[in-house]
Parts: C-alpha cells; sequence; structure tokens
C-alpha cells in the first residue's frame, strides 16, 4: 500500500465515486455541490478520523501532493489569455474590476479586524487567522491547499486546513445565502429577466447525450509528431521551469520564502510571450490547457478534502464561524450596497455573479447568475470574464493572495486590516470620480 500509484489510484476511485454520489443523490445535483468535494469527505469519512480504511501513510500522500498540483493549475492561466480591447475597458470591464476588488478587499480587511479586535484577546489566535477567508471564500479549496506550504513558511502550520474550512463554508454560503438573495431579489423586482421563482434542478445525471457532448479541446499539432495534450503539457512544464527561475530570483533578492504557484503563472505569461514571438499561437490550445489543469485541479480538491486535520477544525470551529459570519455580512453589504450604485444597468445580475465567486468559486458565481438570468440576455456574463484577465492574477490565488500572510507577519493583523478597508474606501472613491457610480435604482 505504499507505492505512489496506488495511493494516486485511490484519488482516482474517491472522485468517481463522487461522481456517481453527485449523479444518484438529488440534493447533491440541485445545491450544485462539485463531485471533488463530495469525494474528499468521502475520503476524509474513510481516513484516520473515520473509518480507518485508508491509512496513515496514504493521507500523508494526499496531504503532499497540494503545492504541486496547485503549481500546475496556476501555470497556464496567463497562456492563450486575449485581453480585452481598450474600448471594452469602459462602463463594460471597469465596473467589474473595481467592484471585484473592493469586494476582495472587505474580504480580507473584515475578517482581520474582528481577528484582531475580538478573537485574538479571547482565544490568543495568530495574526494570519483572518487572513484565510480570502484564501478560502474567493481562492476556494486548490487555493486553500496550495496556501498551506506558505503559512508552513511563515510557522503557522494551521493555516492549511483553516483555509480549506472556510473554502467549504464559502462555498456553501454562496449557494444558500445566493439562492435566498435570488428569490427574495425575484419578489421584490430587482431582477431583469426571472419574474418568478423559476429555479429548476439540473437534468438527468450530470452526462451529456452524445449528440449534445460539447468540444474540450481541439488537435493543433500532428499526432505523427507528438500526442497534443503532452505537447501542451511540454508548454506547462516550461511555464513552471520559468517559474522557478523568477522563485529563485526574488528569494535570492529578497530572502523571503514565497510560493511557486504564482511565479508559475508569470512563467506562464513568458511562454505566452514566446509563443506570440513566434507566430505560432494556433498552436497552443486552450481547451487543452484547461483539461490538464482542471485534472490537476480536481485531484487537488479531492487529495486536500481527504487529508483535512478534523481535531483542529473542531477546536477552531466557533473562531471560523465568527470571521466566515463577519466576512458574509461584508458580503451583503458590498452586494447591496454597492451593487446599485456601482452598475448602471442589470445591477442584480452583475452583483450576484461576483457574490457567488466571491463566496464560493468562479462556478457558483456563474450557477447563480444563469438561474437569473437563463438565455444570457444581460452583458453580466461576459464583462464577469474579460474582468477575470486584470483580477484573477492578484486576488482569489494570484499575487496578492499569496503575499497576504507575509505582509500581516510584518505588520500585524490590526495595520493591515485596517489598511485594506482604506484600499475598499479608496477604490469606492475611484469609482465615483471614472462615473461608475450613480443614485441607487434597485428596480433597474
Amino acid at each position: 500500500m505504499n507505492s505512489p500509484l496506488i495511493h494516486i489510484s485511490v484519488l482516482g476511485i474517491l472522485l468517481l465515486a463522487g461522481v456517481i454520489l453527485r449523479a444518484k443523490v438529488g440534493f447533491l445535483k440541485r445545491l450544485f455541490i462539485p463531485a471533488s468535494l463530495i469525494a474528499g469527505l468521502i475520503g476524509l469519512a474513510l481516513g484516520q478520523y473515520g473509518l480507518k480504511l485508508i491509512p496513515a501513510d496514504m493521507m500523508g500522500t494526499f496531504s503532499s501532493l497540494a503545492p504541486y498540483l496547485i503549481t500546475i493549475v496556476f501555470a497556464p492561466m496567463l497562456i492563450g489569455v486575449t485581453f480585452p480591447k481598450p474600448t471594452e475597458l469602459g462602463n463594460t470591464v471597469g465596473p467589474q474590476v473595481l467592484f471585484a476588488y473592493i469586494g476582495d478587499f472587505l474580504l480580507i480587511a473584515i475578517p482581520l479586524l474582528v481577528t484582531a479586535l475580538w478573537l485574538m484577546p479571547i482565544w490568543d489566535l495568530n495574526d494570519l487567522f483572518g487572513t484565510v477567508v480570502e484564501v478560502g471564500f474567493v481562492g476556494g479549496h486548490g487555493t486553500a491547499a496550495g496556501m498551506g506550504e506558505i503559512y508552513d513558511s511563515v510557522d503557522w502550520d494551521k493555516g492549511g486546513a483553516m483555509g480549506l474550512a472556510t473554502a467549504t463554508v464559502g462555498l456553501f454560503i454562496g449557494i444558500f445565502c445566493g439562492i435566498v438573495m435570488i428569490n427574495h431579489g425575484i419578489r421584490k423586482g430587482y431582477t431583469s429577466f426571472v419574474t418568478q421563482t423559476s429555479q429548476k434542478a439540473e437534468n438527468g445525471q450530470g452526462i451529456y447525450a452524445k449528440n449534445e457532448q460539447p468540444f474540450a479541446s481541439r488537435v493543433t499539432v500532428s499526432k505523427d509528431v507528438v500526442e497534443p495534450l503532452a505537447f501542451h503539457f511540454g508548454i506547462i512544464a516550461l511555464a513552471i521551469v520559468f517559474g522557478l527561475g523568477i522563485l529563485w530570483l526574488l528569494q535570492t533578492a529578497t530572502g523571503l520564502k514565497l510560493p511557486l504557484f504564482p511565479m508559475a503563472m508569470i512563467g506562464g505569461l513568458l511562454v505566452q510571450l514566446m509563443i506570440t514571438k513566434t507566430g505560432h499561437d494556433d498552436a497552443v490550445d486552450h481547451g487543452s490547457l484547461n483539461l490538464i489543469q482542471g485534472l490537476a485541479l480536481e485531484l487537488l480538491i479531492v487529495s486536500s478534502i481527504a487529508s483535512l486535520k478534523v481535531p483542529l477544525i473542531i477546536e477552531y470551529a466557533l473562531p471560523i464561524v465568527i470571521v466566515c459570519v463577519s466576512a458574509t455580512l461584508a458580503l451583503l453589504f458590498h452586494f447591496y450596497y454597492l451593487g446599485p450604485r456601482m452598475f448602471k444597468n442589470q445591477w442584480f445580475e452583475h452583483s450576484i455573479v461576483n457574490f457567488g465567486g466571491l463566496a464560493g468559486v468562479t462556478a457558483v458565481g456563474l450557477m447563480l447568475l444563469r438561474t437569473v438570468d437563463p438565455e444570457v440576455k444581460s452583458d453580466a456574463l461576459k464583462a464577469y470574464a474579460m474582468r477575470s484577465v486584470f483580477v484573477s492574477p492578484v486576488i482569489g490565488g494570484g499575487l496578492l493572495t499569496s503575499i497576504l500572510p507575509l505582509i500581516v507577519v510584518s505588520h500585524g493583523a490590526l495595520l493591515v486590516g485596517f489598511g485594506f478597508l482604506m484600499l475598499a474606501l479608496i477604490l469606492v472613491g475611484i469609482a465615483r470620480l471614472l462615473g461608475f457610480w450613480r443614485k441607487p435604482g434597485l428596480h433597474e
């Protein structure tokens, strides 16, 4: 049972079990619970804190995979990216970008301030405790798992587990709270396209009919030369190697222990620039990169949830609940106060996709948007997709997320929390100066 091949095979079996349960259990389908999260919980139940069917050495392998898998997830993020045209950056993308950053900064500021002013005096918590909300809520399980290495480097080995716990809480907040907000919005007339409750359970079992199966990737190089997926894996590998070089230069210059995964993302940008220079952009298929990225992400979530340290979560359950509640209140303020003011048209649709993405993950945001805009009549989806180019590399697992623990270690939770609250207010001021502000019209 010590073979790494067996350990990886068990991960795959857990994922398959999660897919089957997701397809067969009605409420899991209706709530859009991802199969990887179900699989991780199955693994957790079978592990050392449950039925003890999965041995400790296998769990050790699971927990060691996070820094490698998260690097594979992030390396291709800027490969094949098309930046929006200047004409699209005005009223379409601008409010979405500012709205996203304000929401993220609130999810940093409020939990840090709550931690510094309330939780630390009572529970004697680490200053870093308040950072796990932005990591877990905005970054999701994948980022939370990858950040474990960063927290270890600043002598807080509980950070990874705390981040995974808040990621799970955030996922459920995004789904349950989002659905409640949608029903409330429909009754109040805030929505632009749905006038009565029209939420439907997912049809079937999540399996496409043969004539409806979408294409996931394109063959861009001849199979006589190389298997196309292997070619794209080579591109990701080159991005990681460039990232290692960038990491070495930064650590040599600063003396800080920095994470690899955001550097691999920058390495991916360098790879993209090289490809563009050669004029062979058509050789890179974004769908193929997404397949490799998606596989790594699914395995990352399963392995990280399965290897959670349950006693640690139980010990810190009340502080976790308090910071998550404070974060949820911040998101509700962000949604109901700033949303109607920053979006001139279809404010509910633009705001709900951000609420889902900030509380849970992008998939939750898109699910909520689909519920209120089933025929994609608003421009919220387009704006949300284009703003990701300016947002994803920085927050929710990007550069800012990766260095946030270092900032807090250097300056303390109180000062950093207050600083990000001021930054959020400054961005509100910038929104007003740029004309992305109006008197609230909830019914527009």
